[in-house]
């Protein structure tokens, strides 16, 4: 559809002028609009060896020429008569081994004569010098029908009736079978599905698709009427003199990408005259035929007298093997694609978009929506916005991390850290080890100010703020695309019901208030027993996490008194990173073993619920992976900031674990330092874990199965020669796409925008570490949906469902554990607080930081007298990080005034924060609105001159059909 926005029309309407249609396209045009799909199928455009496939002519089909080479080999069913004429002439004549639909007895009776290598070679070698249509694998054995659908299964499989009584059912609904062995396995069948123009009609209209208008429409802009458009003039010849942006994708490399304009409208069979039809053909896309196929293959009954249908429900009793749309043909090419063109879609992709020499180009979002469907293209979109607006925060976050390096040597904190020559620290183990003094821990100290620094609350504040707009503007962005996709209008259909939830709940039933069917009925007793049975598994499971994390918190005590008196100086002087590096590792270890369980036991318990249709499992599954992970990701991470030293007493009363091993205190210079190494190894290595699972999985599987194709092939040649293998042989030995769809993409990025958002205050590189891993990440998923997946069904979408409230769930968790982990993981309260408290700049105004914190480590450190303990040292005092009492005063270690200052400040902190936090990103959210103004203006202005359009054109028909037909045509437009 056109971007329209206001015109002289609307002028014209205020002064009370009737301005007809026709007036409306003699304006000029200026800016045409970009509604990709509907009228990309309709493109003159398209690559130079697309013609092959998108060029059959709209004269009906020859009758095909009687061939021997049509015959089945395989346990086949009887074909039912012809409906029509078209369907006459398409029919073939199948042969079969054994009876048809034999009975219950028979159906598990192996085959009695295997074909051999040498007839199924013999038979592609004659299909290939015969016709070199049908020998690439995307048409039937004539060269003319093309495969939308493929179905798989096994010889030897028991379900011969079910089978049989489907594909006679699918006949019945107006779709052509053909059937084809594999050229790999002597135990597989394939069969070819083709949805013949009738056919595709009559679904298109029932599912509402909408195609292309035949009318053309353009629209005035009403800025080109305003001086305004002048300056625009300017900046787009200035624009024009800038160098090219090498980021963006060249549209001559993309031809089927250009810019066009058409309306689109539900198709109707009634109104077909008024759709641009220049080819029936490609009228309907790869896309949206694969999608009408899989709506009828979801209806189809394969038991008579029964609600018994549904290809997934034949998938799940192994009738079938698989069920998938073909790919477009291969993706490579030994012809450079700039001299010869892309040879199909899967070319295109792969080459403009999945090569890793691509990896600083935009995506073709179009395309992908093209080839892949709305739902998928949705999760490409929402990728490539999360990882451009990545950019800014990773910017800001490296300057915040450079300006804690630049001024490490500098920092007042540190140069007292590493002066303290003289200042003995309290023994860390009471048994074998001796006092240290504090400048041992002096580049520990220096390190932490690198993430403890002045630019601490102002980054975390832009995180927050930046994920608040990171949001907004996707809503913007997903509008567009929902309106440039032609997914305004759509609404999601009735979903038909889980197979297992009608197996279980078959004998109760119910009307449904939509389909006014009876269905089967879930009772709530029942609905609500399982769901608390669900729930106590998912806090059985984060029990279990707890106690992970306990048993790491036991390790880093154990280990801590181990290194702090280890015999090895270097090891003994940096006991603070021994103690923590292998913690986080023995973590991160804990972490991905647990990861593995969780997937089961988030299927066992989603299974458990019985929910109703596909999405309700997906989201229930979908929430429980992400609780699952969360937790186990972060909860270490929260130990570590908010509990770690906070409960380890004093020298002298130190509280103990089970009495034996004294609780982890934080270093001198503070605790967040153990916070960022557990972030960093954590994200870095499970990233690169995920690259490599993501990308090293599929390939193994692929190879492996190359490897026993080979075996189980004997040798031949066209099984050895993967090239001259049909598409359908070569999708078969590729890996389906994941049971649970795009769960595990998502899930994986939401976990990352946790890591980059939560505790972002503690380490200021996890924006850069996730926009590195963002752009491997969306050439990894290409790479992986292109070459190494079956091609998967194009569902449609308008959002990305669950995860969107997981977002903002997690954007307002964001705010409150950065405002915990400024206010008492970091020093920077305290500090603030001596500062104006308590240094020399207390009664002078305010001076440089460094010397207003001045004696700020001494401030910060009590005295404990070492006799009272009986420690065989030669120093008598020593020093420990509190704010208590020195053991001369009248009460002993007591907390000071400057604790409880301290202590009110933090809380100060926190509420001023979060209100200031939320108050900004409430407002920003107020501010950006869903949908941009200009799209709801065009979108109103598009609805209004498609009315006109509509009218129109059939007041011009009608006024065909009378001079036609010679008499009056009475017909009104519903």
């Amino acid at each position: 559809m056109v971007h329209h926005s206001g015109s002289i029309q609307s002028f014209k309407q205020q002064k009370g002028m009737h301005t007809s249609f026709s007036e409306i396209l003699k304006e000029k045009s200026l800016k045409p609009s970009r509604r990709s799909l509907p009228c990309l199928a309709q493109s003159q455009t398209h690559p130079i060896n697309l013609n092959h496939f998108l060029s059959v002519p709209l004269s009906p089909e020859p009758k095909p020429e009687a061939e021997g080479l049509s015959q089945s080999i395989s346990t086949s069913c009887s074909l039912l008569p012809p409906q029509t004429a078209e369907d006459a002439k398409d029919q073939y004549v199948e042969e079969s081994e054994v009876t048809p639909c034999e009975t219950k007895a028979d159906e598990s009776f192996p085959l009695k004569k295997p074909v051999t290598r040498a007839k199924l070679e013999a038979r592609t070698d004659s299909l290939q010098g015969k016709n070199p249509a049908a020998s690439s694998g995307l048409f039937f054995r004539n060269g003319k029908k093309r495969i939308d659908y493929i179905l798989v299964y096994k010889k030897s499989s028991p379900q011969v009736e079910k089978r049989c009584t489907f594909e006679k059912n699918l006949r019945a609904e107006g779709l052509m079978l053909e059937k084809e062995p594999s050229l790999t396995n002597n135990d597989i069948m394939f069969v070819k599905v083709h949805a013949p123009w009738d056919t595709l009609c009559k679904y298109a209209e029932q599912m509402n698709i909408r195609m292309p208008f035949r009318k053309k429409c353009y629209f005035t802009d009403w800025k080109s009427k305003t001086l305004g458009s002048r300056f625009h003039l300017r900046c787009r010849q200035l624009k024009s003199w800038l160098p090219r942006n090498p980021m963006k994708l060249d549209k001559e490399a993309l031809p089927d990408l250009e810019e066009t304009d058409c309306y689109t409208a539900p198709f109707s069979r009634a109104r077909m005259h008024h759709f641009t039809i220049n080819n029936r053909e490609s009228f309907f896309s790869n896309s949206t035929r694969s999608r009408i196929v899989h709506h009828v293959l979801q209806r189809t009954k394969y038991e008579d007298g029964k609600l018994k249908m549904g290809i997934n429900r034949l998938l799940g009793n192994n009738t079938y093997e698989a069920a998938f749309p073909p790919h477009e043909g291969g993706y490579k090419s030994r012809h450079p694609i700039k001299t010869h063109g892309a040879q199909n879609h899967r070319h295109l992709l792969y080459e403009r978009w999945a090569r890793w020499g691509m990896w600083y180009k935009y995506q073709p979002l179009d395309l992908i929506r093209r080839y892949f469907g709305e739902k998928i293209g949705l999760y490409f979109a929402w990728l490539g916005w999360y990882t451009g607006m990545l950019i800014p925060a990773a910017l800001v976050g490296v300057f915040v991390f450079l300006y804690g390096l630049f001024t490490m040597d500098s920092s007042q904190v540190s140069k007292e850290i590493c002066e303290a020559n003289t200042t003995i620290m309290c023994p860390m183990c009471e048994d074998t080890c001796e006092p240290w003094t504090l400048s041992d821990s002096c580049v520990y100290a220096k390190v932490t100010h690198l993430f403890d620094n002045g630019g601490t609350v102002f980054f975390a504040i832009f995180m927050a703020i930046w994920a608040t707009v990171f949001l907004e503007f996707w809503k913007r962005r997903r509008a567009e695309l929902t309106y440039d996709w032609d997914l305004i209008d759509w609404e999601e259909e009735e979903e038909e019901l889980r197979p297992q939830f009608e197996a279980k709940y078959s004998r109760v039933e119910r009307v449904n208030p939509i389909s006014c069917k009876p269905e089967p009925f879930q009772p709530f007793s029942d609905k609500l027993s399982r769901l608390m049975v669900s729930v106590s598994g998912i806090f059985f499971m984060i029990s279990l996490v707890l106690t992970a994390v306990f048993a790491v918190v036991v390790f880093r005590l154990i280990a801590m008194e181990k290194f702090a008196s280890f015999n090895w100086d270097f090891v003994k002087k940096n006991w603070q990173f021994a103690t923590s590096g292998t913690g986080v590792c023995i973590n991160f270890m804990i972490i991905m073993s647990l990861n593995v369980v969780y997937e089961k036991v988030a299927y066992l318990l989603t299974n458990l619920e019985h929910p109703r249709t596909e999405s309700e499992w997906e989201n229930s599954f979908s929430l429980k992976m992400f609780l699952f992970q969360f937790v186990n990701l972060n909860s270490s991470t929260f130990y570590i900031a908010f509990f770690l030293g906070r409960f380890a007493g004093r020298p002298g009363k130190y509280n103990k674990l089970f009495n034996r091993w004294r609780l982890e205190e934080c270093h001198p210079s503070g605790c967040l330092i153990d916070l960022c190494l557990q972030m960093g190894v954590i994200m870095f290595f499970k990233q690169i874990w995920n690259n490599f699972m993501e990308l090293g999985y599929p390939l193994l599987q692929n190879w492996w199965s190359r490897r026993k194709m080979k075996r189980l092939g004997g040798g031949g040649q066209n099984v050895e020669n993967k090239a001259q293998l049909p598409q359908w042989d070569k999708d078969w030995n590729l890996q389906p796409m994941n049971a649970h769809g795009l769960v595990d993409e998502y899930l994986e990025m939401v976990l990352q925008f946790g890591f980059t958002t939560i505790f972002v205050a503690a380490f200021p590189l996890a924006p850069l570490l996730a926009l590195l891993n963002n752009i491997i990440e969306i050439r990894l998923d290409a790479y992986k949906f292109v070459t190494q997946w079956r091609r998967p069904l194009p569902a449609r979408a308008t959002d990305i469902g669950i995860w969107h409230g997981i977002l903002e769930g997690i954007g307002v968790l964001a705010v409150i554990t950065n405002a915990f982990v400024i206010a008492i993981t970091s020093d920077y309260i305290p500090r603030f607080v001596y500062a104006f408290k308590y240094g020399p700049c207390m009664d002078k105004g305010h001076h440089h930081e460094d010397e207003c914190l001045r004696g700020y480590m001494n401030s910060s450190l009590s005295v404990f007298d070492m006799k009272e303990m009986k420690y065989s040292s030669q120093f008598r005092y020593c020093r420990y990080r509190d704010y208590r009492a020195p053991p001369w005063s009248s009460v002993p270690y007591e907390f000071t005034l400057q604790f409880w200052h301290v202590l009110a400040a933090r809380l100060a902190f926190i509420i001023v924060f979060e209100h200031l936090v939320y108050g900004i990103k409430s407002f920003i959210a107020y501010l950006i609105p869903d949908i941009p103004k200009g799209l709801c203006d065009r979108m109103r202005r598009e609805k209004y001159l498609m009315q006109e359009m509509m009218y129109e054109a059939e007041l011009e028909h009608l006024q065909k059909e009378r001079k036609k037909n010679g008499r009056r045509y009475h017909h009104e437009w519903p």
